[in-house]
């Protein structure tokens, strides 16, 4: 029997780093059972260069990748998404479309590697942290064993994902 497919949306302001680092990271851990998306309720014109720079280092092919609007995945033909994560405190504070499905959602906090200040070295520092913090959450999320968890149980791993650092889940409640 074949496991499903999940659609998992990542979602911040204008779409440029976080989201598109988080939907990389999705689409390369999730071997084929979660196919990741992103979008931003502003979205910018371009990724952030520090982004595509960073995504070509560790061997990404960064042609799929656009800032795109979130209206497009609450119209009609867009996959629906089982999960969404939005992952900065803007985008979570926003009135988000309806989303078709009825997805489970989560909060992932994520500062803005984009509003990073300094030397080249610096920011390039500050989008490497951004980049192991998502992976360490993704890696979580996609360990959890989906078709066995019902939504309460889900909801409660999908929290402690949010408040991890990068190593371990926070034991703050």
């Amino acid at each position: 029997m074949s496991q499903p497919v999940y659609n998992v949306l990542f979602l911040c302001t204008g779409n440029s780093a976080r989201s598109i680092l988080a939907e990389a990271i999705l689409s390369r851990e999730g071997q084929g059972r979660f196919r990741g998306y992103s979008a931003g309720s502003q979205p910018a014109d371009s990724i952030n260069p520090n982004t595509l720079t960073l995504l070509k280092a560790l061997g990404y092919d960064t042609a799929p990748f656009r800032p795109k609007s979130w209206d497009e995945f609450g119209a009609p033909g867009a996959p629906v998404m089982d999960f969404i994560f939005t992952v900065c405190d803007d985008a979570a504070g926003e009135t988000c479309p309806v989303w078709p499905g009825h997805p489970a959602t989560s909060h992932w906090s994520i500062p803005d590697p984009a509003k990073a200040t300094g030397t080249h070295a610096e920011i390039s520092e500050v989008f490497d942290e951004t980049y192991r913090l998502l992976a360490t959450r993704i890696a979580a999320f996609v360990s959890l064993p989906l078709t066995k968890l019902d939504r309460v149980a889900l909801h409660h791993h999908l929290d402690d994902i949010s408040r991890m650092d990068g190593g371990a889940a926070s034991s703050a409640a």
